[in-house]
């Protein structure tokens, strides 16, 4: 992908990284979390994420294949970029036990199938539902946020076995699902690297 970067993206990661030494992460790993962090001017995140490199290869490798990326709100599909995304809030109803984000997430993934990579950074109930589907993504970033369900669905996240992006804390939203995953578009495939 060729991206022209902003100079006040190179200052910014400048500065950063002038703040937080992030050169000890491997290369997916040292992407987000320096993406997320961005995203948000918080450096806590570089110890509240968790994340695992070999997962982050096998999801680039699908991302950058072709696999299709869901989001849980328009937001975050907002926040990706140069990709198309599926949101299927606007298509979803609410009913007794049923959120609106959990009826999306089951009709997305009846659009989409298995080996998509899911963004969630606003609704837990989004990620709760993902979780009891029989989805096989390549990849959940599982970062809602909020003071109900939030901390809980994330730590369900992790505790599935599910290849994911997640955050032990609160804080999450739109802004930093979507950059997680921009780190993954961002980042050169091996191809590009050797151009």
């Amino acid at each position: 992908m060729n991206r022209v970067v902003h100079p006040i993206e190179v200052e910014s990661y400048r500065r950063l990284r002038a703040r937080l030494d992030t050169s000890h992460f491997p290369p997916l790993t040292r992407a987000v979390v320096e993406r997320v962090i961005h995203s948000a001017a918080d450096l806590d995140y570089a110890t509240d994420l968790v994340l695992d490199e070999a997962d982050l290869e096998k999801a680039h490798a699908a991302l950058h294949a072709g696999a299709p990326v869901v989001v849980d709100v328009e937001m975050v599909g907002a926040g990706i970029t140069r990709r198309e995304t599926v949101c299927r809030l606007r298509d979803a109803e609410s009913g007794p036990g049923l959120t609106r984000s959990a009826h999306a997430v089951r009709l997305a993934y009846e659009q989409v199938g298995p080996g998509a990579l899911w963004v969630i950074g606003n609704a837990p109930t989004a990620l709760e539902e993902l979780l009891t589907l029989d989805a096989d993504p390549a990849l959940v970033v599982g970062l809602p946020v909020g003071f109900v369900g939030a901390v809980e669905s994330k730590a369900a996240l992790r505790e599935s076995g599910l290849p994911a992006v997640s955050n032990v804390s609160e804080k999450g939203g739109s802004a930093v699902a979507a950059a997680a995953l921009n780190a993954l578009l961002y980042h050169p495939t091996s191809a590009e690297e050797k151009l």
